[in-house]
């Protein structure tokens, strides 16, 4: 199948590659330079996203933000300037974005001829490297078996939550609890340090209690390590729950703890922390308590 993806970022590389490496031709497009495994493969680099549309029958997109997808596919030759003609193409944006922008994104895709499906993931660069991501699908049920075995290919826990819009719900569900994990388990080792006992040998202790988790595991480790660089960066993690806030508000539902969790965000970007991983927001912790976890 000839295959688009735009975006080869940290996440973006190894799963365009998956895709290659199952024996799909890949047209790719990229906002700097095509990274070297990439430009190796038998992937064909594209001026424009435009022709990366017109090239393919499939159509992944996997970059930052709302803004971001929607210059993608709208912009100055956008996708949808080539979506009409020959088979019906579809849209698989697998970013996370806003829900509501999502939906008017589907319908302006869907009157350009073709079809669409939010397929936001979890699993950071580690999942997408082992191919073993969770995408979470919002889509018509046909249009999501067709695009199902690429998706494989990329992820091994994959479900199709409901219509358009629902992955990215789904995906904003997810960041809350993993932005909440990570105060947490930030808040617990502060704690454990600042009280004299070792965060290591207590989070040693706490893996094999009810507070173990995936992210005492991989996140509590980095903590005490002080091994920041990102897998999931604090900005992006931060534009997700915005997201989550934005949401809430029009929902008129309240989210005490997401909104205390934003904050720490918000404090760990303003002290220069948005490009370390979403595991650094404990330094927002270790700021106000006056005392690292561990030193670094």
């Amino acid at each position: 199948m000839n295959i688009g993806f735009i975006g080869l970022g940290i996440m973006g590389t190894p799963m365009a590659m998956h895709l290659v490496d199952a024996g799909h031709q890949l047209f790719v497009k990229t906002r700097s330079k095509v990274p070297d495994l990439i430009a190796q493969s038998s992937a064909k680099a594209c001026a424009s996203a435009e022709e990366v549309a017109r090239q393919s029958d499939v159509i992944f997109l996997m970059v930052p933000d709302t803004p971001d997808v929607e210059a993608v596919l709208f912009g100055a030759q956008g996708v949808a300037a080539g979506l009409a003609g020959g088979a019906r193409k579809v849209v698989v944006d697998m970013s996370s974005i806003s829900p509501i922008a999502t939906k008017e994104f589907a319908r302006r895709v869907n009157e350009a001829g073709a079809d669409y499906v939010d397929a936001p993931v979890s699993g950071g660069e580690v999942g997408a490297k082992a191919a073993s991501l969770t995408i979470m699908c919002g889509a018509e049920p046909d249009v999501f078996e067709r695009v199902r075995p690429l998706l494989e290919k990329m992820g091994k826990n994959i479900t199709l939550v409901g219509g358009v819009s629902a992955g990215q719900v789904t995906k904003v569900a997810n960041q809350i609890i993993v932005a909440l994990n990570i105060a947490a388990v930030g808040e617990a080792l502060v704690f454990a340090s600042k009280a004299g006992a070792d965060p290591a040998k207590v989070r040693q202790a706490l893996m094999g209690g009810f507070a173990s988790s995936r992210i005492l595991e991989v996140h509590g480790e980095r903590m005490i390590k002080r091994t920041f660089d990102p897998g999931f960066r604090i900005k992006l993690h931060q534009k997700d729950l915005a997201l989550a806030l934005q949401g809430a508000k029009e929902l008129g539902v309240a989210l005490p703890q997401t909104s205390g969790a934003a904050q720490l965000m918000n404090a760990c970007a303003a002290n220069g922390l948005g490009e370390k991983d979403h595991s650094a927001l404990v330094q927002a912790l270790e700021l106000m308590a006056n005392h690292p976890v561990a030193k670094g």
